[in-house]
């Protein structure tokens, strides 16, 4: 697997996202992925609130699905969005020129468009599209990358009745492709000043990928209730808030 950061300006309100991908992507192999941040689609649809002008955690109980509120050592609201569970609801001030920078409105759509912009732009047939963020892991320092949305390809690899190495059949296993293509993304990227909201990763033969956009179907399949999750009795002891 091959991820290559890719340079652009300095994002600002007013920029055309098309045509930053047009003059910054020029050519691409069959069968790669395009990693974006979802920071400069959500300034480029002008997703933002001025510094200032709105408490923050205002924003985050209305953006967020659910949210705790900032109570701990750090000041930060853990929330869960889009089923991914994420600081403050994934809004940004790094980078953001003096804005709050939340999640792009319609993150889907914003990559199944992409997808189809550069496949007629580069003439290709497969093609697959991730916006990402990064996100902190419970117990460890550091942030690494998720993708909120794909496009393109199978987002799960699924060994659930396959056999291991040695014969026996796997129960749960699923490998979560789009989230592991966000994180290879998000470390070149990086999470400074290095002007490179985009990665292209290539050589990924692990990747299904498939000539359409995800069906509702294959998007529900990715999240778990919380129930059902593995870390539930955690998730269901604390006293979640509803969001807007």
């Amino acid at each position: 697997m091959k991820a290559t950061p890719v340079k652009t300006k300095p994002i600002v309100l007013g920029d055309k996202l098309f045509d930053i991908l047009g003059l910054t992507i020029k050519s691409l192999q069959e069968n790669s992925v395009v990693a974006i941040t979802s920071k400069i689609i959500s300034i480029c649809e002008g997703n933002v609130v001025k510094i200032g002008t709105k408490d923050k955690n205002i924003l985050i109980k209305e953006q967020a699905d659910y949210y705790l509120p900032p109570d701990s050592r750090y000041n930060f609201s853990l929330s869960i969005k889009n089923n991914i569970m994420i600081a403050s609801a994934g809004i940004d001030e790094s980078n953001g020129n003096g804005y709050y920078v939340l999640w792009p409105k319609r993150p889907q759509e914003s990559a199944n468009g992409i997808r189809d912009f550069l496949k007629k732009k580069l003439k290709l047939k497969k093609l697959g599209v991730i916006i990402v963020d990064s996100k902190t892991t419970p117990l460890r320092w550091g942030v690494t990358g998720v993708a909120i949305v794909h496009s393109g390809f199978s987002a799960l690899n699924d060994y659930i009745n396959t056999p291991d190495v040695f014969g026996r059949l796997f129960q749960f296993e699923k490998a979560n492709i789009a989230d592991m293509l966000a994180a290879s993304a998000v470390g070149v990227m990086g999470e400074g000043n290095e002007q490179t909201p985009i990665a292209l990763i290539e050589d990924i033969p692990f990747v299904h990928f498939q000539d359409r956009n995800p069906t509702r179907k294959e998007i529900n399949n990715l999240a778990i209730k919380m129930e059902d999750d593995l870390f539930s009795e955690l998730l269901k002891k604390v006293a979640w808030k509803k969001g807007g």
